[in-house]
């Protein structure tokens, strides 16, 4: 018997870096407990009933907004949806007063997608209620990197010792990345980064990952490929010459990606440019996790909205039987 078994004991999620490989497995495996209530036919527990949790999105996100807000439901909490533009931020209210405004109102969770890095860390020191960053400037997206892990652990269990995974793309104005890097890491895998030499963030070479400049290197064995958005403001700004040369030189190709391990997984955190980062025939093939990542995000947001909720209370894991 555990004379100690585990308790999660965060009040907020905001980055990787606050977890150790204990907390992170749990919200996998917690994960995977809710997996198993998405696929049945009628998709919700009472498990958070009488929770309130805030969705505050001050920057544009679909797939983000839309999966916790499904994850909110299926457990039954309620879930209130601000944006930028309909709030008072847009009338020149401080992010303070408005996080004021909001605690105010008794939320047991509040998710914060935020332009500035900080934003959410912002809000977790000056709130009692428990936050999760779901994006900040190109800091941290924690939730995505979970998910990505949660896609990764179905095909390859707790396995991630040795595991290759080679992430390709935008990797300076990435919070994808930054996140991905700390927790693949933190699991066991090694990871390798691949970009134009104007799209790799500055001290890249500290970060616990090896960079290459050529893909086909990159991609060669590698148990997974994970392609980021090219964000095409980069090429108004300067930092990309020619798409086309980009797509040449960097697009994840069937020929690319042949160069992989036979089984190697790739994976989209969207929304995609297709034939810019990733061909039609690689985002749609075999390989392609992009949907299976989808249906992770919502049970990995189901296990952080529970464990948040829920801190305070006692539980460590959802009952199958909710």
């Amino acid at each position: 018997m555990n004379d100690h078994p585990y308790q999660w004991t965060h009040k907020d999620l905001l980055d990787i870096s606050q977890l150790s490989r204990e907390d992170a497995c749990h919200i996998l495996d917690v994960a995977a407990s809710f997996q198993e209530i998405n696929r049945r036919p009628v998709k919700k527990v009472p498990t958070l009933k009488g929770k309130t949790v805030v969705l505050f999105f001050v920057e544009n996100s679909t797939r983000t907004k839309t999966s916790f807000d499904v994850a909110g439901k299926r457990l039954s909490a309620d879930t209130y949806s601000l944006a930028k533009s309909g709030s008072s931020l847009n009338k020149g209210e401080s992010l303070k007063d408005t996080a004021l405004t909001l605690q105010a109102m008794g939320p047991d969770v509040i998710v914060i997608r935020h332009p500035s890095s900080g934003a959410a860390r912002f809000l977790a020191d000056l709130l009692p209620c428990g936050i999760v960053n779901g994006g900040d400037g190109w800091h941290a997206h924690p939730t995505q990197a979970l998910l990505d892990s949660f896609t990764l652990r179905q095909q390859w269990g707790n396995d991630f010792s040795g595991r290759v995974v080679t992430i390709l793309g935008d990797i300076a104005h990435s919070r994808v990345a930054r996140s991905n890097v700390q927790l693949l890491t933190l699991l066991g895998a090694h990871v390798r980064l691949c970009a134009p030499r104007t799209l790799l963030p500055a001290g890249v070479h500290n970060w616990p990952a090896e960079v290459y400049g050529d893909p086909d290197a990159a991609v060669r064995d590698s148990d997974a490929v994970m392609c980021l958005r090219l964000q095409l403001e980069r090429q108004q700004a300067g930092l990309l010459p020619d798409l086309a040369e980009y797509s040449r030189r960097f697009c994840l190709t069937p020929a690319r990606l042949a160069g992989a391990k036979p089984d190697a997984l790739v994976l989209h955190p969207g929304p995609m440019n297709r034939g810019l980062e990733i061909a039609d025939a690689v985002a749609d093939g075999p390989h392609s996790r992009v949907l299976d990542q989808v249906s992770a995000g919502v049970a990995t947001r189901m296990a952080v909205l529970y464990l948040l909720a829920t801190r305070n209370e006692g539980a460590s894991a959802p009952q199958q039987g909710e």
